[in-house]
């Protein structure tokens, strides 16, 4: 899978998240040119997904990290408005159940991985697993490097049976985080979304960030690589996104599969 952009983290690189801009918009000159090509990927998307539907030879997984409000509610609902629900699946990991928590942690993880033909979203995945028991020390620093090496077995696994990885961390900065929560808690309409969890964690983000260094230092691979990806301007951040996804999707080639009768011979 050979996919070229300047967000993409080579397979051993040493990742330092407070080196990276989590504000760069690639020379765009305005909002409205990004949404304007971002509409063109929504509809590109919807044609290539239904080929890839159709085709049903791989399926793609798109995973979505990030600190809390980075945007990946808002990811899914802007790239993938466009296309047809039966072709694509969204699941969100959150602290695992008592049942989940009994079983290894990838146990919940593999059940949603989407078959052949469909688009998978994680909102949140597997690295929730070694994120937040590391940095509140539930676990030890061996057994989350221990876990990075079975996850990194576990994309090889799925790599091996046509499915095709893409790992985006939304990199937001501390201060757009505040900016983010401080606008819920100035609309009652958002007041939903505040959770006293979420507040407590800010107080780790440091620990979170050096802990993201380390995941994505340790998992980027060229069958399921890392993007790091700016994203205090949503806007830009929903167009490097869609941008990754498009261009490997139509790197594919995909067509749709023969007919299975003669359609030349039918007559209604």
């Amino acid at each position: 899978m050979k996919i070229k952009s300047p967000y993409l983290v080579k397979p051993h690189t040493k990742v330092r998240l407070t080196r990276i801009s989590t504000s760069d918009i690639d020379g765009f000159k305005s909002e409205e040119a990004a949404k304007a090509v971002l509409a063109r990927h929504r509809a590109e998307l919807a044609d290539l997904q239904d080929v890839f539907y159709a085709n049903q030879s791989r399926a793609l997984l798109v995973i979505l990290q990030g600190m809390d409000t980075s945007g990946k509610d808002g990811t899914i609902s802007h790239i993938f408005s466009g296309v047809n629900p039966q072709g694509c699946e969204v699941a969100a990991f959150k602290v695992p159940t008592p049942l989940e928590a009994r079983h290894d942690f990838l146990w919940r993880v593999h059940i949603q991985v989407p078959p052949r033909g469909i688009i998978g979203i994680f909102n949140r995945s597997h690295y929730e697993d070694v994120l937040s028991p590391r940095v509140h020390k539930v676990i030890s620093g061996n057994v989350a490097s221990s876990r990075l090496e079975d996850i990194n077995e576990f994309e090889s696994y799925l790599a091996d049976n046509h499915i095709l990885i893409l790992k985006f961390y939304l990199h937001i900065s501390k201060d757009e985080q505040t900016r983010r929560l401080q606008a819920r808690i100035d609309n009652p309409k958002k007041h939903w979304k505040l959770s006293e969890a979420d507040l407590h964690e800010r107080e780790f983000w440091p620990k979170y960030i050096d802990a993201y260094d380390d995941i994505l230092s340790t998992t980027s691979r060229k069958h399921a690589p890392w993007f790091i990806i700016p994203s205090d301007n949503k806007w830009y951040r929903n167009l490097a996104i869609s941008t990754i996804i498009v261009d490997l999707m139509q790197s594919l080639k995909l067509k749709y599969p023969q007919p299975t009768i003669d359609v030349s011979a039918i007559k209604l």
